[in-house]
């Protein structure tokens, strides 16, 4: 854990939702991470992270993965060391998408679901997806850097009507 005047060091971010009925198809979500460079922060995406990915350097990772929510608690999980990351970055941002794979689905179709952004024992974000009834897809946050080496968090909770390829390119631009 970092103290404030450093900026964040490594943060969590973290996705729960609860299993569809057994005679339904599952509801599959994902964390995505896209990662911005110096240069272009609100251009194209460096690399994106989402499952079955890591970032080149290894700095960000997902380390949990579900495909239909079972289990308890936070089902997925990704970690972001923000403080191993190449100086050229300046901006990541995090998000959440429904994969539309048996037909649409919103958040509003889904139970119990939230996501959860930590710093070590620090809340940074808390939300269940409630006022994103209607999305497929949300940003929930982002990380800049600020200097060289001073990371710091922003909400950025914000819905999107996309599958997952049209989110990772939209997801960094500017509102």
């Amino acid at each position: 854990m970092s103290s404030e005047s450093q900026g964040l060091g490594k943060a969590e971010v973290r996705l729960k939702w609860d299993p569809t009925p057994w005679n339904e198809p599952p509801h599959h979500l994902d964390i995505i991470a896209a990662t911005y460079s110096a240069d272009a922060p609100h251009g194209p995406p460096v690399y994106v992270v989402h499952f079955d990915s890591r970032s080149p350097d290894g700095t960000i990772n997902m380390n949990r993965h579900s495909l239909t929510g079972q289990g308890f608690g936070y089902v997925e999980v990704m970690t972001l060391e923000l403080d191993r990351l190449a100086s050229s970055f300046a901006r990541v941002v995090v998000g959440v998408v429904i994969h539309q794979n048996s037909g649409p689905k919103t958040f509003g179709d889904l139970t119990n679901a939230g996501v959860l952004v930590v710093e070590g024992y620090r809340e940074l974000l808390k939300d269940d997806f409630a006022r994103l009834a209607g999305s497929t897809a949300a940003t929930v946050a982002e990380f800049t850097r600020d200097t060289l080496t001073k990371w710091t968090f922003r909400e950025l909770v914000r819905g999107f009507d996309s599958d997952p390829v049209a989110f990772t390119a939209e997801m960094g631009g500017v509102p």
